[in-house]
């Protein structure tokens, strides 16, 4: 079915009529969304900062405050945010995509599970809220970010600065399926911190943040395949 404008009144309802919490959708702002019916297969890339390249501009060629998935959604590539706008991505069912990209003031609300295999959130004033569990091999996160809520598991290894206790997260669990490998048989060398790190690199989780950029915007993979 074809993309369509939803107005915030009509977006309320759908978001009572599928269950999601009211303390979710009141922090996303009040403005006009695009629905997407149904469970939604993208294929490539998405970038929630250019509409123009989204599987929905045909429809719905001016780009709203962000997309509202009333199904799954499921991207071939990965889905990336790095704008200070605050582009919003809600989806009503599960999300799985390459990889996860979200910087600037994203707003991600999923009602079921994501399952990426690494997630990236970098320095943003964000909501991310995910009532089912959280499923990566690596989770990234820097400068301040943190998912809101995680009502599942979050599952996968977590590389975070010091300062963030995951023991203080809205988190249902956490669990590292392989606690004993190290980071080397997880990431790509290419994304490692190895030597002198640079000014911008997320030094003390050992990971090189341009280099993580550089990788995901090529569609190039940033876990190690043999696994």
């Amino acid at each position: 079915m074809p993309s369509s404008y939803l107005s915030w009144a009509a977006a309320v309802e759908l978001f009572e009529r599928r269950g999601l919490p009211r303390e979710t959708y009141r922090d996303l702002y009040e403005e006009e969304y695009i629905l997407c019916p149904g469970n939604v297969p993208v294929t490539g890339e998405l970038s929630l900062d250019d509409h123009d390249a989204s599987p929905w501009c045909a429809d719905t060629p001016d780009q709203a405050t962000g997309y509202v998935i009333d199904g799954d959604l499921t991207v071939e590539g990965n889905i990336v945010n790095i704008d200070d706008g605050s582009s919003a991505l809600v989806v009503l069912g599960s999300l799985r995509a390459a990889n996860l990209l979200l910087e600037g003031d994203v707003k991600l609300v999923v009602l079921g599970d994501v399952e990426v295999e690494t997630l990236v959130g970098n320095w943003t004033d964000k909501l991310v809220t995910i009532h089912g569990d959280l499923r990566t091999t690596v989770t990234i996160l820097w400068n301040g970010f943190h998912p809101d809520l995680v009502g599942g598991t979050l599952r996968g290894r977590t590389l975070a600065p010091g300062y963030l206790d995951l023991a203080d997260l809205e988190l249902g669990g956490v669990e590292d399926p392989d606690p004993g490998a190290p980071l080397s048989a997880l990431l790509v060398p290419e994304v490692l911190v190895d030597g002198e790190p640079g000014p911008d690199d997320f030094a003390e989780i050992g990971v090189r943040a341009e280099a993580l950029r550089e990788r995901l915007y090529a569609g190039l993979p940033l876990i190690r395949r043999s696994r």
